[in-house]
């Protein structure tokens, strides 16, 4: 029996550690050939060899449980580092079908205490990071795909946060990028579904390295149990996401964490005002919106904090 990934080949990036291993581990064991990436980092030797290497470390881990992977060491934001990512996918295993990203950093701070190089770098990692591999990727798609007069195979699997759905207050820069992220699915997801591919966009909560101070105060795992908040609840859905299976799923957000998937519908309207002239005054908003916030919640905003709230068995 083929496995569901088979033939297929996938990017994972920042998947040195933490949630994107999970993701490149679970990718290889459904069957496919991994380009594990992150940045060039010492490994757990600390020696500061190349072959020591968090992606290189993950990627030995694929081939010795049988699968294929191979190590790319560097930084998804840089536009030309980005494009040989892809190049090396696609030189090593003749194609793409699959392009996970999950690199980013955590520059936490009030944004009245934010410095601009706080900002620029989460941005810069988080945002622009994922524009890069998005566009090397959708230009090798739709080249393949214009080769061949026909949809080809392609799957996008992006990382947003519920920072940027429940406005975290101590994450301007993060929550700011998540939103843009998913800003970039959903176009993304439009321009490239008739050349065969999907973009969706997950939002997980998992206790990682980068979070582990956001998730102190967040239960533990009981003895024996398999942490609520760890990257391997994450994973399967991403599996899922990357497969066949999911041709339909396509510009969709998912919350995923804990044993728990929660699909986010999009924003409706709620309320439209019109005026009765050419153009609103002063006087008319004043009139019709004012009385419309002055019974709801003060602190009631387009966040939506109750996503913080989900867990298995609501």
């Amino acid at each position: 029996m083929s496995l569901p990934l088979d033939g297929l080949s996938a990017i994972v990036t920042g998947a040195g550690r933490g949630l994107g291993r999970a993701e490149a581990l679970e990718l290889a064991r459904l069957g496919a050939s991994v380009v594990v990436n992150d940045y060039g980092r010492p490994g757990r030797d600390g020696s500061g060899d190349a072959s020591a290497t968090p992606a290189e470390e993950v990627a030995e881990e694929i081939r010795a449980a049988g699968g294929s992977a191979v190590a790319h060491q560097g930084d998804v934001a840089d536009f030309e580092q980005a494009r040989d990512l892809v190049e090396l996918a696609v030189a090593g295993y003749g194609k793409l079908d699959i392009l996970i990203n999950n690199a980013g950093i955590l520059r936490d701070r009030m944004v009245f205490s934010m410095t601009e190089s706080e900002w620029d770098s989460v941005i810069r990692v988080h945002l622009k990071g994922h524009f890069n591999t998005t566009h090397f990727a959708s230009v090798h798609w739709r080249e393949r795909s214009k080769a061949c007069g026909a949809p080809v195979y392609g799957r996008i699997v992006n990382t947003s946060s519920e920072a940027f759905l429940a406005g975290s207050a101590g994450q301007p820069n993060y929550a700011a990028a998540k939103g843009g992220i998913v800003g970039l699915t959903t176009s993304t997801a439009l321009a490239l579904a008739k050349y065969g591919v999907t973009a969706n966009v997950i939002c997980p909560r998992a206790r990682t390295r980068m979070t582990e101070d956001v998730f102190a105060g967040f239960q533990e795992p009981e003895s024996g149990r398999l942490d609520p908040l760890a990257p391997e609840h994450v994973a399967p859905l991403v599996g899922y996401l990357a497969s066949p299976a999911a041709a339909r799923v396509n510009g969709q957000l998912l919350v995923v964490h804990g044993g728990m998937v929660a699909i986010v519908e999009r924003p409706k309207v709620v309320a439209q005002f019109d005026t009765a002239k050419e153009t609103f005054t002063f006087d008319e908003l004043d009139e019709a919106i004012t009385p419309y916030y002055a019974d709801r919640p003060p602190n009631e905003t387009f966040a939506a904090a109750e996503v913080l709230g989900l867990k298995r068995g609501q």
